[in-house]
């Protein structure tokens, strides 16, 4: 099955920096507009991932800003 997915991306200081559009909590970056095409696409998948096996473990994580 093949999946197209829309991304907004930047140059920053150092990365190539990009996001989802349909999916703006999906964020990554790479050093190269390439690796950042990779590591969106594997973000993709494991952030939409269906199969968690059943033995799966949860863990709160809390954040201070």
């Amino acid at each position: 099955m093949e999946t197209n997915l829309h991304m907004i991306y930047w140059k920053g200081e150092k990365f190539w920096v990009g996001k989802l559009l349909a999916h703006p909590e999906i964020m990554t970056q790479g050093k190269t507009l390439k690796e950042l095409e990779e590591n969106m696409k594997e973000a993709f998948i494991l952030m939409t991932m269906d199969d968690v096996p059943p033995e799966h473990k949860i863990k709160k994580l809390s954040l201070t800003l």
